[in-house]
């Protein structure tokens, strides 16, 4: 017998779509509450979750961590054994549990509320022992899960992620969290690179393939290619010559073209950018003029070049 794993595929896309979009239908002011908890609690964000609730958990804690919610995940069967002793009476207390009736995170109930914690919850069953006894309870109950057996957590966790995330993005614009904090909190990825990284620490600075005026076709052609960055800067910034510069003037200068000068071929006014800048600045400058190159200046003088490709490395 032939199985269509596409077409199984797409059936589980459906119904994972059909259960995050059923979540609008479950907000409500518990939601509200829940973030405003949260912006006003003096401690932090206590995650909690068992089996593959506890994984979903430790993605959602990596969110908030990222986006300037302190937090932390605490297995619950690591709670009994001694973990409890790192949840402040301050901190708000995310229990995650898709029946609401997970044993292990039942039995923190009574801790948590003598601690004097407020309680979230994210259950599918709001009539459950942890919805019920919780503060603020957000519900993700979905309408099937994607196993053909319904047995599997598919729809569901994917559900309790889906939610995660919509606190931890109605916190970041509370907050008014902007990328250069997300950039502080992710200095070694690519976005906190074109933020906190100056143009000066990236720019290429050494044996700048500069030429005068007056210089042949001859000399700009050996000076770009020992300068190897496809370009030669004419009188310290006063033009600019690219390797389709002289693609171009070979094509329509093709009689003449070993007779033409640096001035000849070089385009005047080259885009450039102080040596201070930061790179998603010099980013946003190439791609708005739709270059791959920029000169880069330190009081007023030619000091190295920044390239597109240096931006990604």
């Amino acid at each position: 017998m032939s199985i269509d794993y596409q077409a199984i595929a797409k059936q589980v896309l459906d119904i994972e779509a059909e259960a995050v979009l059923h979540l609008k239908t479950l907000i409500d002011d518990n939601f509200s509450g829940s973030v405003d908890a949260i912006l006003n609690t003096q401690g932090r964000v206590v995650i909690c979750g068992m089996g593959k609730s506890g994984l979903i958990g430790k993605k959602i804690m990596a969110t908030f961590a990222s986006t300037g919610t302190p937090c932390f995940f605490m297995h619950p069967g690591e709670a009994f054994h001694g973990d409890l002793g790192m949840v402040s009476p301050k901190d708000v207390f995310l229990a995650l549990s898709n029946s609401g009736e997970t044993e292990e995170v039942i039995r923190l109930l009574p801790f948590l509320k003598d601690n004097g914690n407020i309680v979230i919850s994210m259950t599918g069953r709001p009539d459950s022992t942890l919805a019920t006894n919780a503060d603020f309870h957000l519900n993700i109950a979905v309408p099937r899960e994607a196993c053909p057996h319904q047995l599997a957590p598919t729809s569901s966790t994917t559900a309790t992620l889906v939610m995660g995330d919509a606190l931890a993005v109605a916190l970041m614009e509370a907050r008014d969290f902007q990328p250069h904090e997300f950039a502080r909190f992710h200095p070694g990825g690519s976005l906190g690179r074109k933020l906190l990284t100056r143009v000066k620490h990236e720019m290429t600075s050494k044996n700048l393939p500069m030429v005068s005026a007056n210089s042949s076709v001859q000399d700009v052609i050996h000076t770009m290619n020992e300068g190897r960055l496809g370009l030669c800067i004419v009188d310290n910034g006063k033009g600019i010559i690219t390797d389709g510069d002289l693609r171009r003037h070979m094509e329509t200068d093709s009689a003449n073209f070993m007779q033409l000068k640096a001035a000849d071929l070089m385009g005047v006014n080259p885009k450039t950018i102080d040596a201070e800048a930061r790179l998603n600045e010099a980013e946003e400058l190439m791609n708005e003029n739709k270059i791959t190159s920029l000169l880069v200046t330190e009081n007023s003088q030619v000091v190295g070049v920044i390239q597109i490709y240096d931006l990604n490395g």
